[in-house]
């Protein structure tokens, strides 16, 4: 099979649009730590025109639902919640099979789950002076912290969408929701495929994870050291080795080939990580040539780079 007919093969595949429609409705739960941002994404749906409740109970979740989007004039067929750690164990170890009960029905629901690193938690509260609300009863804020990690490990598990803010300003934050979760219909996949640098860590939002730094490097040529992927010195550099050219081509056929089998399982997000020692040359510009190549067949694919600044 030529090249071309395997772009329309994977393009019957990889695209199942729906149409949009005054009568969708549109479901958006918002959980996550405390501290890691859920204000602030809340904040950026109300923008985007989204009926918006913070601290929902969880087991109101459908009465909820069916109030605000029965018919009439002033329906609102687009909700979001905020669901957090005070809700009672019970109701939120129910809330996957309800997001699932949802999703059955005419309802587009996406479980959306913020977190940050426990240093970047304290630190946030640090500053802010605000109380942890689980931080009751003299209890010491990284115990509330740790404690809440583990009342909400059910809703994370479910969670269609982990976003690690630790390293995420709120623009950036505010991006991400209007870009891949405000812009994302039924039936339709988002890809991120982004770079980091290994000495910084492994994102924790990554689906899938792969390690670059056998290839060759171009930190080591004096000319190419001050530059990023995103140069065309370095994308010639690396298209010139062919050990970065065979992991290329492993890498877009590994996701040719597996994208499609998560969108047949119903999945709304993934998230592809490219890694190299300092998230510099070899990850960002391995992201831009994934990208280009990705967004023949499939939409939409999203890019971002840790480690480079905004």
């Amino acid at each position: 099979m030529n090249r071309a007919a395997k772009c329309t093969v994977h393009n019957r595949l990889w695209q199942s649009p729906a149409v949009k429609t005054s009568d969708e409705k549109r479901l958006i739960i918002v959980s996550g730590l405390s501290g890691s941002g859920k204000s602030v994404a809340l904040h950026v749906l109300e923008d985007l025109g989204y009926y918006c409740i913070d601290n929902m109970p969880a087991a109101l979740l459908k009465s909820l639902l069916d109030e605000v989007t029965k018919p009439g004039e002033e329906r609102a067929t687009r909700v979001a919640v905020g669901v957090d750690a005070r809700n009672r164990l019970n109701d939120l170890e129910a809330l996957p099979g309800l997001i699932s009960e949802l999703q059955r029905g005419d309802v587009q629901t996406d479980l959306l789950f913020l977190q940050a690193s426990d240093d970047i938690l304290l630190k946030r509260y640090s500053e802010t002076r605000r109380r942890h609300p689980l931080a009751d009863q003299g209890t010491e804020l990284r115990a509330a912290i740790a404690s809440e990690r583990e009342l909400l490990g059910q809703v994370i598990n479910a969670a269609d969408l982990i976003i690690d803010t630790s390293r995420t300003s709120i623009y950036e934050l505010a991006q991400v929701i209007r870009e891949r979760v405000d812009r994302r219909r039924i039936n339709m996949l988002s890809v991120l495929i982004e770079s980091f640098g290994f000495k910084h860590g492994i994102p924790s939002d990554a689906d899938f994870v792969f390690d670059l730094r056998c290839l060759p490097n171009p930190y080591w040529q004096a000319e190419l050291r001050s530059l990023t992927g995103r140069d065309s010195e370095v994308g010639e550099f690396l298209d010139s080795e062919p050990d970065f050219t065979q992991m290329y081509e492993d890498i877009l056929a590994f996701l040719m080939r597996w994208i499609p089998k998560y969108l047949s399982f119903d999945r709304s997000y993934l998230t592809v990580a490219l890694g190299c020692t300092g998230g510099q040359h070899r990850s960002v510009y391995m992201t831009e040539k994934l990208e280009k190549a990705l967004k023949e067949t499939h939409d939409p694919v999203h890019t971002r780079h840790n480690e480079l600044p905004g």
